[in-house]
C-alpha cells in the first residue's frame, strides 16, 4: 500500500489535498485515494443491497399477496434506488472532499448538522443495523433445527446467536472482554 504526503493549508486545514508524486515525508501521512472495479462492486453489494435482501422478499411477497405484483414493487424500489444513487454520485463530482454524507452535509449546511449526522450515525443507525443483520442471521442459522421438529424457534436462542454475532470473546494475554467484530 502506497502512502501520499497530505500537504496542508495556510490555515491549517487539510481539505483533502494530497499530493500525486511523493511518499511520506512530509507533516501528515494519508491513505491511497483509489477505488478499483473489485472494491467498487464489493462496497455496493455490502453496503446497499446488504443483508436485507435476505429478509425483505417474504415480507413483501406477503404484503403483496401476489409475486406479480411483489416484482413491480421490487422495480419500482431499485428505480427509487437508483434515483438516490445518482444523487450521491453528482454529489461525489460536485464537491469532490473524502467524508461522504459528512462532507456533504458541511458544505451544504456548516458543521452543527454534519456534526449531529455523525454522533446519529454512530449511536443509532449503526448499531440498528448491526443488530438486524446478526438477528436476521441467527433467525436463518437456527430455522433449520427448529422446522424439523415443528416447533418456533425460542426467543432466548436466537438472541444467543445474534449476541455471538455481534461480539466476540477475546482471550489474548492481559485482555479478557466482549469486542465488537466490526
Amino acid at each position: 500500500m502506497e502512502t501520499k504526503v497530505i500537504k496542508p493549508s495556510e490555515n491549517g486545514n487539510n481539505d483533502d489535498k494530497v499530493s500525486n508524486n511523493s511518499t511520506s515525508t512530509g507533516s501528515g501521512v494519508g491513505l491511497k485515494r483509489e477505488l478499483g472495479l473489485f472494491n467498487s462492486v464489493t462496497l455496493i453489494v455490502g453496503c446497499i443491497i446488504g443483508s436485507g435482501i435476505f429478509l425483505s422478499p417474504k415480507s413483501v411477497i406477503t404484503n403483496t399477496g401476489s409475486v406479480g405484483l411483489s416484482l413491480v414493487v421490487w422495480s419500482l424500489s431499485g428505480v427509487f434506488s437508483l434515483v438516490g444513487a445518482l444523487c450521491f454520485a453528482e454529489l461525489g463530482t460536485t464537491i469532490p472532499k473524502s467524508g461522504g454524507e459528512y462532507s456533504y452535509l458541511m458544505a451544504a449546511f456548516g458543521p452543527f448538522p454534519a456534526f449531529l449526522l455523525l454522533w446519529v450515525t454512530l449511536i443509532i443507525i449503526n448499531p440498528t443495523g448491526q443488530t438486524i443483520v446478526a438477528l436476521t442471521f441467527a433467525e436463518y442459522v437456527i430455522q433449520p433445527f427448529f422446522t424439523i421438529a415443528d416447533c418456533p424457534a425460542p426467543d432466548l436462542v436466537i438472541r444467543i446467536i445474534a449476541v455471538l454475532c455481534l461480539g466476540k470473546f477475546n482471550s489474548s494475554p492481559g485482555v479478557d472482554s466482549f469486542s465488537p467484530c466490526y
